[in-house]
């Protein structure tokens, strides 16, 4: 991780650790899922990292026992939306967001923007 400035680069091996987390705390809280859905762009490498990590099966829709996962919860307004039981980011705001996901790896308590690798 680096920081310059109001931002925040992470590198694959940052994306890596945060998803290890985020799988630990999915299985600390039994939540109850069957397939994972990731959010597009943010939401879909995670999703499939997670997938492949707990064994569970990539879905292409949202259905009650799916997880939902996104890369950040800033505002919320994305997660919010969907039609899910449960939700998991990797990044979770709670001073700004007016959703709070099931499950996160992190959360961040700053207002730097978050930027994830490209490549």
């Amino acid at each position: 991780m680096l920081k310059v400035k109001n931002k925040i680069y992470l590198s694959w091996d940052d994306v890596n650790q945060l998803v290890d987390t985020l799988c630990d705390n999915i299985l600390k809280q039994e939540i109850p899922v069957k397939s994972v859905f990731g959010l597009k762009r943010g939401g879909l490498i995670p999703a499939v990292m997670v997938s492949h990590k707990l064994g569970l099966p990539w879905s292409d829709v949202m259905l009650p026992d799916t997880l939902v996962i996104d890369d950040i919860c800033d505002s919320g307004i994305t997660l919010r939306d969907c039609v899910c039981s449960y939700t998991a980011v990797l990044h979770y705001k709670p001073h700004t967001a007016n959703f709070e996901p099931t499950v996160s790896a992190t959360i961040h308590k700053g207002d730097e923007w978050i930027i994830y690798p490209d490549r």
